[in-house]
């Protein structure tokens, strides 16, 4: 499940790094933000007993959420297409 997890957050990273090369329009980022809130919201139902690594996951989805949204926006403000 660590593992699982820990792959999750590496590849949200990675696609909000890519975002550079997308064009305005967005699905799969905006797929992947919505991805990433529901398991978050999963993190946040389950059993705090993980010596802290679902709250190490949580901070990480939220930095990969934060990653993402600033994907989008910044799409959405330069229009062009690599």
């Amino acid at each position: 499940m660590k593992r699982f997890f820990a792959v999750f957050v590496i590849a949200a990273l990675l696609v909000g790094g890519t975002v550079g090369i997308c064009a305005a329009d967005e699905p799969h980022m905006r797929a992947a933000l919505e991805h990433l809130r529901e398991a978050r919201e999963q993190l946040e139902k389950a059993v705090p007993n993980k010596e802290g690594h679902r709250e190490k996951a949580i901070e990480l989805i939220d930095r990969a959420m934060g990653q993402v949204k600033e994907g989008i926006e910044f799409s959405e403000h330069h229009h062009e297409s690599y």
